[in-house]
Parts: structure tokens; sequence; C-alpha cells
């Protein structure tokens, strides 16, 4: 079974979301914005979603998640929560 660790940045509408990839992308520490930013509990450490398997998140996210490359922030990506940044750490 397919594994992932991953960290996200929620938030509530795609225009912040855009702005903050935005801001990533320049040169901000992914951690530090998603500390900063995110909606989510994870946010207060750094986004870390820890460690999931295929199917143990939302569909958008899930998707994301197993089809994206490693190490590359994606998004905006839309669930019902809101609006998510997106990083995987890790697939094995």
């Amino acid at each position: 079974m397919s594994r992932a660790k991953a960290r996200h940045i929620l938030v509530k509408t795609e225009e912040e979301c855009k702005s903050l990839l935005e801001q990533i992308a320049q040169g901000s520490d992914f951690g530090d914005v998603a500390s900063e930013h995110s909606l989510c509990p994870s946010g207060k450490q750094g986004g870390d979603l820890g460690e999931f398997g295929r199917g143990q998140m939302v569909p958008e996210f899930d998707q994301a998640v197993f089809n994206g490359n490693v190490g590359e922030v994606q998004g905006p990506i839309q669930t019902q929560f809101g609006y998510h940044l997106l990083e995987v750490t890790e697939r094995t």
C-alpha cells in the first residue's frame, strides 16, 4: 500500500491560497507560512500531516498527494474544507 508524508496550508479563499503560493515561490519557508496562515491545527507544526495511506484523505487531496511530484508545492487544491497548498515530503 502506498504511503506518503505531506504538509499543507489551508485557507478560505483561492485568492489567499495563490498569494501564499507566490510568497513560497519567492523564497518564504513553507512551514513558516503554514504556521502563520493555515486554518488547520496542523499549521502549528508547519502544516505537517504526518504519514498516511492512500484513501485516508479527501479525494482531491489524495489525488494530489499520490500523483504529484515529491518536494513540489501544489495548489490551490479545493476541497470541502477550503483551499490548500500541499507539499509531499516523502512517498513510498
